[in-house]
């Protein structure tokens, strides 16, 4: 839930107000897409939401916490334990094996079944034949299907995409996309969905449109 949220970052030029007094209350297990204009402030409104950039003000509570003014080691272990994140550019460590990217996650987290989790996660995702491979040996949809089981892993509260179809072909995005709201339902995680396509806007149970920093329509 978001109350009267306002973002303003700094730049060069002065203050730049990114969000200006947003409000938006989601349901557990509820689909969620924000669509809206380059610039608009979605990004940022995800992060906002993660607890990844601090608010100017208003508040904020995500998975059931008010993450409003918490310090970064509060806001780590609350990312650690109820958020999974998919980012458009996938995100993952390069030095570290698809296995590695899902599993170091859920052992920071404190799973003590890390490795085990990671790779039955990546066997849903269609990729135990990919375990030992690194980001660079990987295709751009099955870097994602990584991300995605990084991202469900650890069974989360709330599950945040951004863009996560971006970087991807028409054919291989649709793969994702059925898999993303297939673990999506199965888990029943809230899914806040940030989107330039209006199809995969559609499949979520509401849609709200964001122009410069204000949400003018759901």
């Amino acid at each position: 839930m978001l109350h009267d949220v306002h973002l303003t970052l700094g730049s060069a030029a002065g203050p730049v107000n990114i969000l200006r007094g947003i409000n938006l209350e989601i349901s557990h297990g509820e689909r969620v897409s924000i669509v809206g204009p380059s610039g608009s402030g979605k990004s940022s409104l995800l992060m906002v939401i993660a607890g990844l950039e601090a608010v100017t003000s208003g508040q904020v509570k995500a998975a059931g916490e008010d993450i409003t003014g918490l310090n970064e080691d509060a806001l780590a272990r609350f990312r650690l334990g109820k958020v999974g994140i998919i980012f458009q550019s996938f995100h993952l460590i390069p030095t570290m094996s698809a296995l590695e990217n899902v599993a170091v996650p859920l052992e920071i987290a404190g799973d003590a079944n890390a490795f085990i989790t990671a790779r039955d996660m990546l066997d849903r995702v269609g990729l135990s034949h990919r375990l030992t491979h690194y980001p660079s040996q990987l295709s751009g949809g099955e870097q994602q299907r990584v991300a995605l089981a990084r991202a469900v892993a650890g069974n989360p509260f709330l599950l945040l995409a951004d863009e996560p179809t971006g970087n991807l072909d028409g054919e291989t995005g649709s793969e994702i996309t059925d898999l993303l709201f297939s673990l999506n339902r199965e888990m029943n995680t809230t899914l806040v969905l940030v989107t330039h396509d209006t199809d995969l806007a559609a499949r979520c149970d509401r849609t709200f449109l964001l122009e410069d920093g204000r949400i003018t329509h759901e």
